[in-house]
């Protein structure tokens, strides 16, 4: 019969069972090293401390059996469910954040656009250095259901997302929030591209621009981007003035991905826009009915957006075989 195979939340599990305090993952990783558990783990990326910090935000997330449970934020720290009755009210306060060194690679497979959702999914909900510890759920936007006609071109988002209090806010809070003319809920728009070189950079930019007006933040998202001096400075140009931010999703180590340039972000909603959308698109009309629900019944339900992979490495495998 083989060995079971040690995996990420193992390791974490072995290093918090000793730990006096929750760790955030970086030290858990840092912790594991130094006890020469990495060596058991069967791969590693680039930055294998960012796979365990999404594997430990993933697991808590879905897996109603987890061991572990989250404290705090900036940063969320980690501690076994089980030791819960040991936290002290230090151990609760929040700290400071960490950040992600950018990668850029060039494709070397085919495969179809829409196959980097998934992947945006896992990378918006986990990624820290992107969502600042607040987990952000996101919903495809199927065009093909859109209303077309000749004046709706560009208006359409790949994907979006939000992000809720809902689990970072006292109960009263929330009602108070609601009772106000803002509520805390953030709304982020996603366009999305196998690749950014200099034959589409612009296209692809202010198609973004065009797509995310109505958003708090909006973002053109790559798999690929040319390593060019002066397309980057070109990049980062846009970027500033038109506040729409870039990220890279490294497929050849997932939790490399990060915010080449970050979004502008805006207080405001395009209500107009978003009305167009509702009216337009059945998918948008349905997540904008889903956040607004779950925030008034102080609930997330996840099955509502889009899922969230725990094993993005195997399902980066089957794009590269074509599957």
């Amino acid at each position: 019969m083989p060995a079971t195979k040690y995996t990420f939340l193992d390791f974490a599990e072995e290093i918090l069972g000793e730990a006096k305090k929750p760790l955030t993952y970086q030290e858990i990783w840092t912790a594991g090293q130094d006890k020469g558990l990495a060596e058991k783990l069967a791969s590693l990326g680039k930055t294998p401390w960012q796979t365990l910090g999404a594997r430990l935000f993933v697991d808590i997330r879905d897996n109603p059996s987890t061991r572990l449970i989250k404290v705090g934020k900036n940063p969320s720290r980690f501690f076994l469910a089980a030791r819960k009755s040991e936290l002290t009210e230090e151990d609760l306060r929040d700290t400071a954040t960490s950040k992600v060194v950018p990668a850029k690679r060039e494709i070397g497979f085919d495969f179809h656009e829409r196959q980097l959702h998934p992947l945006l999914a896992y990378f918006a909900f986990t990624n820290t250095a992107f969502n600042r510890g607040k987990q952000i759920y996101t919903k495809t936007i199927f065009h093909e259901k859109s209303k077309h006609n000749s004046l709706s071109e560009w208006v359409h988002p790949d994907m979006v997302g939000f992000y809720s209090p809902i689990d970072d806010w006292n109960g009263k809070l929330l009602e108070f929030n609601k009772a106000t003319d803002k509520t805390a809920i953030r709304l982020f728009s996603f366009e999305l591209k196998k690749q950014i070189d200099r034959s589409n950079y612009r296209e692809y930019f202010f198609q973004a621009v065009s797509n995310s007006s109505w958003a708090h933040e909006g973002y053109l998202v790559a798999s690929y981007v040319q390593q060019q001096d002066d397309l980057l400075s070109e990049l980062e140009r846009l970027s500033t003035s038109f506040g729409i931010g870039i990220i890279f999703l490294d497929l050849d180590d997932i939790d490399s991905s990060t915010v080449l340039f970050p979004a502008k972000s805006k207080d405001y909603l395009d209500w107009e826009t978003m009305n167009k959308l509702c009216e337009q698109n059945p998918d948008f009309e349905t997540f904008i009915d889903d956040v607004q629900r779950d925030y008034a019944g102080k609930k997330i339900h996840p099955s509502e957006y889009e899922p969230i992979t725990n094993d993005p490495e195997e399902y980066i495998k089957k794009i590269r075989a074509g599957k």
